[in-house]
């Protein structure tokens, strides 16, 4: 039986995703209290000062499971951790910041032979006179996640209409609009765990239908065959160790199922620390491969670590 733990729940944040944040923690806080452990719950801000008094003292774990967005997904609440010794869930420093740039983690999956968009990487100001790509393509930035600020240009006329306050600097990425299915793939310390298909009536899965109660449909197993499932699940992997995640992991695919098998799918990143609400994908992944919420968050805590 496991031991008793003292764990720190962090969520919350500054970034746009403070709301899922806190949704997730709410779930996380009580699996982690229902299975035993004395629970404390952080509500993770600007104020270093606060941030340290509230792990002091030291809990033998920091679950980082419900942190999401900038700033606390991106390595920086993990390097405070590593100075600190605490063991934490998910993935290190390295892993956490390279998959949160999409830029640079598809620099890697690029040189490691994974098939992500074609893209460009441009200023707002200039993506805003069009033709930045053939349409359709997608306009994103290139650090943030749950599909926040992401649109799908059918008509360059359409850039008019984006209402994101993006400075006119700001570096976005412009990647062509893969048609086709959306295919969640969960891993677990290095092995693919499952294949979700994410379906709702919007042109992608979307903040709301990530995290609106009907608003997508997931099916698991995704009814796509098994030489698909197959190859989902080896790419998946590929992209986990080709940053050197740790920990519980997934990664977003378009299919093409148009194409051969081979060369359906194109990867758009790899969260480091997927969502935990009552409609994220990982749970019910788990869930069909015969894993409760409760333990998966147990397993999140027995592997948790420092050691980047």
């Amino acid at each position: 039986m496991t031991s008793k733990l003292r764990v720190a729940v962090l969520m919350g944040g500054w970034s746009v995703e403070r709301g899922v944040s806190l949704i997730s923690g709410a779930g996380v806080l009580k699996a982690v209290q229902s299975l035993g452990h004395e629970a404390v719950a952080i509500d993770v801000s600007r104020d270093m000062e606060q941030l340290l008094q509230a792990l002091t003292p030291r809990p033998d774990v920091a679950c980082l499971a419900a942190l999401h967005g900038r700033w606390v997904e991106d390595g920086c609440i993990q390097g405070l951790l590593e100075m600190m010794g605490i063991p934490y869930t998910n993935s290190g420093v390295l892993a956490s910041a390279l998959a949160m740039d999409k830029l640079m983690s598809r620099h890697v999956f690029e040189h490691k032979g994974i098939q992500v968009p074609s893209y460009r990487v441009l200023p707002w100001r200039e993506i805003k006179k069009g033709g930045a790509l053939e349409v359709p393509y997608v306009v994103k930035p290139t650090n943030e996640g749950s599909s926040l600020g992401v649109y799908v240009i059918y008509d360059d006329a359409e850039l008019a209409y984006i209402k994101e306050d993006w400075d006119l600097d700001r570096l976005l990425l412009v990647e062509r609009y893969i048609p086709g299915r959306e295919i969640m793939v969960a891993i677990m310390g290095g092995k693919a765990l499952g294949v979700l298909e994410c379906r709702s009536d919007n042109p992608f899965c979307d903040y709301d239908a990530k995290y609106l109660k009907g608003q997508s449909e997931h099916l698991v197993p995704a009814p796509i065959g098994q030489a698909a499932l197959d190859h989902a699940m080896r790419m998946a992997t590929k992209a986990y160790q080709a940053l050197g995640c740790r920990g519980v992991a997934r990664a977003d695919f378009r299919y093409d199922d148009s194409l051969p098998v081979d060369r359906a799918f194109y990867l758009l990143e790899l969260n480091t620390q997927p969502g935990l609400t009552p409609t994220s994908f990982v749970p019910d992944i788990a869930r069909h491969a015969g894993m409760s919420y409760e333990q998966l968050m147990q397993w999140m805590l027995d592997h948790a670590t420092c050691d980047n």
